[in-house]
């Protein structure tokens, strides 16, 4: 007869532990994954695939209108805030914002520092690295020298920035990108 060997192994086990251990931790990375919002750069005021594939033409388009024009914030009132991270803390300057109602007005000048008055101006008030609460104003009104906006509501407290498109034609679009603070009361 021969000898029957009595120890238990336990690797048939131990395979399928370990193959349930990584079907849930794979299913864990998914659902975790997914759950976070992936957000949308809004640089130069589209989407950024659309900058992306288009960047050199946009770049080319800026340099031309940055030779000729400028753009400049009036009456805006400025402060600097302390930005900090895991590295090092710096220090930025802001425009100041109120909360409710914001008004903000802008002015395109030539190099010779005559007012440009025939432009088509897009305003986008956003915070960075999310579009869910942007404020998208189209064709600027020009008044007394300036591109006026008014009427922007800001309530919540924090980072945005103010963004101005100007095209003068389709070959020359100049772009103005400042960060603004709203403090928490």
């Amino acid at each position: 007869m021969a000898k029957r060997n009595k120890e238990k192994t336990y690797w048939p086990h131990m395979i399928l532990g370990f193959l349930v251990l990584g079907i849930t931790l794979s299913y864990w990375t998914v659902k975790s994954a997914s759950s976070i919002p992936v957000q949308e750069s809004n640089e130069f005021m589209m989407k950024y695939q659309q900058a992306d594939m288009n960047i050199n033409d946009i770049l080319k388009k800026k340099a031309h209108f940055d030779q000729q024009y400028l753009i400049k914030l009036s009456d805006a009132q400025k402060t600097t805030i302390e930005l900090e991270n895991a590295k090092r803390a710096k220090s930025e300057s802001v425009v100041l914002l109120k909360e409710g109602k914001n008004r903000f007005s802008y002015r395109v000048t030539d190099r010779n520092n005559n007012v440009v008055s025939d432009l088509n101006v897009t305003f986008l008030l956003t915070r960075p690295h999310t579009v869910k609460e942007d404020t998208l104003i189209e064709n600027i009104p020009f008044k007394n020298g300036y591109y006026v906006i008014s009427g922007v509501n800001i309530s919540k407290p924090g980072r945005y920035v103010l963004q101005l498109k100007v095209e003068v034609d389709e070959n020359t679009i100049g772009y103005s990108s400042i960060p603004a603070y709203l403090k928490p009361e």
